[in-house]
């Protein structure tokens, strides 16, 4: 059993803060002039940009008049109902409004005239109902709709909404519409998803996919098997050219081929010659099908092509020699000895599909780092996967023995917020690593991604979520295996099918392409001061580094390059003053920059452990549900 560490008096004090001390603080900063409560703030805030024709009289006389507004409903003094239907409110939802109300349940704005995006709404942590159909939104949909765990109502239906159906699973979600918008693109089948019907979807012609029963058209693969595919650029550029005078769709499994109209006018300027012209046509037509399949045939792939070629001889050959020695134990033993040698099932893994199906799979670009190129591949149009391609030049320190070793370590740890390794490859002069896909992208993503420069970072419950699920995959990292992650950063941390973070890329640290990282401030940034020097090694406690990083950028939305180097203490002004709250949680706040500061201490022997940083999250983690719960007995 590892010795208690000292720092933990430190964190019990922390914890044992209480929120009027906090508070305290604050007012303490503020009693120069007086302030509106700040849900009043929030509902005058929305009325001033979307009720432009002022069809609301929203007064402030008293403190806590605006729990007397119209459609608004209050619990000790806290908005948990704001409802205003049927009013035809013209103007936009501004994202700095009703966000602020953290203890809503209830939103309705159905059947007005809004428009403009729908603001991020993952900070409304408690709201259950959410109708804002019958407007005229534009936009996206928000994808941190998936942040929303409680909510049980969604409806959208009879907007201006574009782009896909984001990825939403929420186990108790019971109503949702998007129907009547502009939605394009595939529906994720997910199992929240997959429990509502055509209906919700309908009314969005461009959408497809299982549960609006049409069926997607198929891409080809992003990979050129005629030619060199290192550059990895996925421009899908290898089609046939002879292909492009028809067109084809797919309907019902069937696949219709019409001439193109060029050929069908030049066919009907003389009577005489339809015959003729029909004979050549169908002859036109019968080629272009041949050369479709042949092109199909030859799908882009993973390897270059005498990579490939050599591979698929020795595949063959191997399935030869099962078939003429299926009695002969030794030579079968040998045979899969070999075959596995080059394409490796980790941890037991039923072999879903061969060496060959893998090199011809479609795929597409993710992503390039320091490791390698990520690509999203399909394996015979049905099984998704994700595939990390090494560099020959990057690994080219590293023995094939060295890197099976490795691998066979990472492919054995298993754990619900680790992207499982299913697979690896390697030949000469190329490696893969197989991945399972994750449908709803990266941390960075979502942190970075989608906000525009004014945009407020998470919710400091989503924070304190993603921060357990990612301090849960590392301390397993550490204490599972002899393996330290070595490049953990937003970017390796994707969010699964439950939107639950889940670390990728541990292990494979010592197949980086330093140059790179160097090139980059925000991996410089992330990176240990014990490691920043040339012969610096990474450590466990270098991990625990990066993990204060990716707390503090969690907490703020600033790329770690801009976090300023400062003491403890100003570093919660600073914290506080990024995110701009109203100052109603200050002391769970607090307590995650806390254990941020201890993390990202200079020196290794001042941080704590992994499993050490657990512990301190979990203790606010239940801080936090021991005070919802005598909420929710008082309310």
């Amino acid at each position: 059993m590892q010795p208690p560490n000292p720092l933990f008096p430190l964190l019990f004090l922390f914890l044992s803060l209480s929120p009027s001390s906090s508070s305290s603080t604050t007012t303490t900063t503020t009693t120069t002039e007086p302030t509106l409560p700040s849900d009043a703030v929030s509902l005058l805030s929305f009325k001033s940009n979307a009720d432009l024709n002022n069809k609301l009289l929203y007064f402030l006389n008293e403190p806590y008049d605006y729990c007397t507004w119209q459609g608004v409903k209050c619990s000790q003094n806290n908005v948990i109902h704001f409802i205003l239907q049927n009013l035809f409110l013209n103007g936009t939802f501004s994202p700095n409004s009703l966000t602020r109300l953290t203890h809503l349940r209830v939103l309705s704005l159905r059947n007005n005239s809004l428009f403009g995006p729908i603001p991020d709404l993952s900070s409304l942590y408690k709201l259950r109902i959410l109708l804002l159909d019958h407007n005229h939104f534009s936009g996206s949909i928000p994808v941190q709709l998936n942040l929303l765990n409680r909510v049980v109502s969604i409806r959208l239906d009879f907007n201006s909404l574009n782009g896909s159906v984001p990825v939403i699973n929420v186990p108790g979600l019971k109503i949702f519409n998007v129907s009547e918008n502009r939605l394009t693109g595939p529906v994720p089948f997910t199992p929240t998803l997959s429990r509502f019907d055509a209906t919700s979807f309908s009314g969005n012609p461009g959408l497809c996919g299982e549960i609006v029963h049409k069926a997607c058209d198929s891409r080809s693969g992003f990979f050129n098997g005629d030619g060199d595919s290192s550059n990895g650029d996925g421009s899908g550029s290898g089609s046939s050219s002879s292909a492009a005078p028809l067109e084809s769709q797919q309907s019902q499994g069937i696949v219709v081929v019409n001439s193109a109209p060029a050929k069908k006018k030049r066919g009907a300027k003389t009577n005489g010659l339809v015959l003729g012209c029909s004979v050549v046509i169908a002859i036109l037509v019968a080629s272009v099908v041949v050369a479709v399949v042949l092109v199909n045939k030859k799908k882009r792939s993973f390897l270059r092509k005498e990579e490939r070629e050599k591979a698929i001889v020795e595949e063959e050959a191997v399935s030869e020699t099962v078939n003429g020695n299926g009695n002969d134990v030794v030579e079968v033993e040998a045979v899969t000895k070999m075959r596995s040698g080059r394409l490796v099932f980790c941890c037991g893994e039923v072999q879903e599909y061969t060496l060959e199906q893998l090199m011809r799979a479609s795929a597409e670009v993710l992503g390039r780092g320091s490791v390698g190129t990520t690509y999203k591949a399909v394996v015979e149009s049905k099984l998704i996967m994700t595939v990390k391609r090494f560099d020959g030049g990057k690994t080219a320190a590293t023995s094939g023995e060295d890197f099976e070793k490795q691998m066979e370590i990472v492919g054995m740890l298993r754990h619900p917020n680790l992207v499982p390794v299913r697979a690896y490859f390697q030949a000469k002069g190329e490696r893969l690593v197989i991945f399972d896909y994750q449908p709803n992208g990266s941390l960075f993503n979502l942190v970075h991604g989608s906000r525009s420069a004014r945009a407020k970072p998470l919710h400091w419950t989503s924070c304190l979520k993603i921060a357990e699920d990612v301090a849960h995959g590392l301390a397993y990292i550490h204490q599972a295996s002899s393996l330290i992650h070595g490049n953990l950063k937003s970017s390796n941390v994707l969010l699964g099918v439950d939107f639950e973070a889940c670390i990728t890329d541990y292990g494979l640290s010592l197949f980086a392409d330093s140059s790179l990282t160097e090139e980059d401030p925000n991996s410089t940034a992330y990176k240990a001061p014990e490691t920043r020097k040339s012969s610096g090694r990474a450590s466990a406690k270098s991990d625990v580094y990066s993990f204060g990083v990716l707390l503090l950028e969690l907490l703020t939305g600033k790329h770690p390059s801009k976090h300023p180097f400062l003491m403890p203490a100003d570093l919660q002004d600073w914290v506080r003053a990024m995110r701009d709250d109203d100052g109603s949680e200050d002391n769970w706040l607090e307590m995650l920059t806390e254990v941020a500061s201890i993390c990202s201490a200079t020196s290794p022997e001042q941080r704590p452990a992994m499993w050490q940083v657990l512990k301190m999250i979990q203790g606010i983690k239940e801080s936090v549900a021991m005070e919802d719960d005598t909420e929710n007995r008082l309310s």
